[in-house]
C-alpha cells in the first residue's frame, strides 16, 4: 500500500487485523453483557443495590490488582494464548454462576468468590489486545485503528447491555449470563492460531518485570501517570452510574431491564458516531484538549440524569454522554501509544489501563451507600467526579513528552522494533 495511505480500508489489508478485530468485538460484547447482566441478576435475585455494587467491584478489581504481573507475562510470553485464557476463564465463571443458580445453590457467599476468581485474568485480554494493536498496525494508521477500536467499544457497549437487558426482561438473568459466556467462547475461537509479532521485553523474573512496569507508569512516565488520575476519576463516576442507572429506571420511570439496556445502548451509539468522525481528524498535539472538553461535556450529561425522571430526557442525556465520550477515547488511546516505548507495551499498557479502569469498581462499590443517601445525590456525585477530572486535565497531563523516561532495558530492546512502528515524533518528543 502507498506509504501515505491512511484510510480505514488500509487497516483491513493488514493480514492479522480482521481476525483480531472480530475476536475483540465478540469478547467485548461478552464483557458488556456480563457487567449489566450481573447487576440485573443481583438486583432481581437478592434485591440489594449494595450487593450489586460489591459484585461489580469484585468482577473488576482483582484483575486490576494483578495487572503488573499480567503485563509482565504479556511482554515475556506473547499475547494471543493469554488473551484466549482469559476468555475461557470468563466463560467458565459465568457457566458456573448460571449452573449453581439453576440448582438453587447460589448464595451471595458463593457468588462473590466465583466473580473474584473470574476477574483475576481480566488484564490479560484487556491489556493484551490493546497492546497488540500498535504492534501489528503501522504508526501512520494508529488514529484510524484507535477510532475503530473506540467504535468497537461503542458498538459492543450498545449491543451488550441492550442484549443483556432484553434477555433478562424476556427470559431471565440466567439466560443473559449464558449468552455472555457463549460470546466469550466465540471470541476465543476467532483468536485461535493468530500469529503475532515477536516484540518481547523483560529482564530476569516476572516479579521484577511487574515492578518495573508499575514504576514506569507511576514514576517515570508523567503522561501515563496523569492519564491514570484523570481517567480513574472519570471511571469512578461511571462506576456509580452502572448501579445507579438501573435503580433510577426501576424507581423513577417504572421501566424494566430492557429499558436499562436500551439507555446504555444509546450511549454506545453516540460514542460510535463521534469516534468515526474524530478518528478522521487526527489527535496528535490535541489530546489534552479533546480529553478535557469531552469529559466536561460528559459531566453535564450525567448531571441531567441526576435530576430527571423523564425517559426521553434520560435517553437524550445518555446519547449526549456517548457523543462526548468518542473524542476522549481516541485521544486517550493515541496518547498512550505515542508516549510509551514499544518494548514496554505489555507492562505499561496493563498497568496504565488498570489504573485508568480502577475507578469503575471503586465507584460501583460506593454506589450502594450513596444510593441509600439519595438517588439524586448519588448521580450528582458521579457528575462531580467527571467535572473534577476535566479540571485536572491541564494540571496533571504534560503537553508533550516531558517526564517520559525510558529505562535502559527498554532502549536496548528497540533493536527488535519494526521500523514502521517507530515514528520519529515519538522519539523526539513532538506534540
Amino acid at each position: 500500500m502507498p506509504a501515505e495511505s491512511t484510510t480505514y480500508p488500509d487497516l483491513f489489508r493488514i493480514p492479522t487485523f480482521p481476525r483480531l478485530a472480530s475476536s475483540v468485538v465478540l469478547a467485548r460484547t461478552a464483557n458488556a453483557m456480563m457487567q449489566l447482566a450481573l447487576v440485573l441478576f443481583v438486583l432481581q435475585r437478592f434485591h440489594s443495590p449494595t450487593l450489586a455494587g460489591v459484585t461489580v467491584f469484585l468482577a473488576i478489581a482483582p484483575g486490576i490488582a494483578v495487572s503488573p504481573i499480567a503485563g509482565a507475562l504479556l511482554d515475556r510470553n506473547g499475547r494471543v494464548r493469554l488473551i484466549m485464557l482469559d476468555y475461557a476463564v470468563g466463560a467458565l465463571s459465568l457457566l458456573l454462576i448460571a449452573g449453581l443458580d439453576a440448582a438453587g445453590r447460589l448464595t451471595p457467599a458463593v457468588l462473590l468468590p466465583i466473580v473474584t476468581l473470574g476477574a483475576l485474568t481480566y488484564s490479560l485480554s484487556n491489556s493484551g489486545a490493546r497492546s497488540l494493536l500498535p504492534l501489528i498496525v503501522p504508526a501512520r494508521l494508529w488514529d484510524r485503528a484507535n477510532a475503530l477500536d473506540s467504535m468497537a467499544y461503542a458498538v459492543t457497549g450498545s449491543a451488550g447491555p441492550a442484549l443483556a437487558g432484553a434477555l433478562t426482561a424476556g427470559f431471565g438473568p440466567r439466560v443473559a449470563l449464558l449468552t455472555s459466556a457463549a460470546f466469550f467462547v466465540a471470541g476465543a475461537l476467532a483468536m485461535a492460531g493468530l500469529s503475532e509479532p515477536q516484540a518481547r521485553g523483560g529482564t530476569t523474573s516476572v516479579l521484577a518485570d511487574a515492578r518495573e512496569g508499575l514504576l514506569y507508569v507511576v514514576v517515570r512516565n508523567a503522561s501515563l501517570r496523569g492519564l491514570a488520575i484523570v481517567i480513574g476519576l472519570v471511571n469512578v463516576g461511571f462506576g456509580i452510574l452502572i448501579v445507579a442507572l438501573p435503580v433510577m429506571i426501576f424507581e423513577r420511570v417504572r421501566g424494566d431491564a430492557a429499558l436499562v439496556g436500551g439507555l446504555w445502548a444509546l450511549l454506545g451509539l453516540g460514542s460510535a458516531v463521534s469516534v468515526f468522525f474524530f478518528g478522521r481528524q487526527g489527535s496528535e498535539g490535541r489530546e489534552r484538549q479533546m480529553i478535557g472538553l469531552a469529559t466536561l461535556a460528559g459531566a453535564l450529561g450525567v448531571a441531567v440524569l441526576a435530576v430527571t425522571g423523564n425517559v426521553v430526557l434520560a435517553a437524550a442525556a445518555m446519547a449526549f454522554i456517548g457523543l462526548a465520550n468518542g473524542p476522549a477515547d481516541i485521544a486517550l488511546f493515541s496518547m498512550r501509544q505515542r508516549r510509551t516505548d514499544p518494548a514496554w507495551y505489555g507492562r505499561a499498557f496493563a498497568v496504565s489501563m488498570s489504573l485508568n479502569f480502577a475507578g469503575t469498581p471503586l465507584g460501583s462499590a460506593i454506589s450502594g451507600p450513596l444510593i441509600h443517601l439519595g438517588l439524586t445525590f448519588a448521580i450528582a456525585v458521579s457528575a462531580g467526579f467527571l467535572l473534577l477530572a476535566a479540571v485536572l486535565v491541564p494540571l496533571v497531563i504534560p503537553p508533550g513528552y516531558a517526564g517520559t523516561m525510558v529505562p535502559e532495558s527498554a532502549r536496548q530492546s528497540r533493536r527488535d522494533r519494526p521500523v514502521e512502528e517507530s515514528p520519529s515524533s515519538a522519539e523526539q518528543g513532538a506534540g
